[in-house]
């Protein structure tokens, strides 16, 4: 907890100490903090466990594929169809 509060007060003062444009990251990071402090941890687990769940329920047929390859690959290999159909 001690380091979530020192990197708050990080976060606080590069945003005082930063003036003019912000970038796209910056933003969402500002954004997440600003997240954090309002909703807490608990927020970002809840939401993470829904999306886990949702996930599970659009592609579990694709879940033990995934396994066998170490996890959901980056992309799927043109050689073998890993069960999503093709958009035409």
């Amino acid at each position: 907890m001690e380091e979530e509060t020192t990197a708050l007060e990080e976060d606080m003062a590069s945003v005082k100490a930063s003036k003019g444009q912000v970038t796209v990251s910056e933003a969402g990071r500002r954004g997440g903090m600003a997240t954090l402090r309002n909703q807490g941890r608990g927020f970002f687990k809840s939401i993470g466990r829904r999306g886990g769940k949702q996930t599970a329920k659009l592609y579990g047929h694709l879940m033990r594929e995934y396994g066998k390859l170490g996890g959901r690959p980056k992309r799927l290999a043109l050689s073998k169809n890993m069960g999503e159909r093709h958009r035409d």
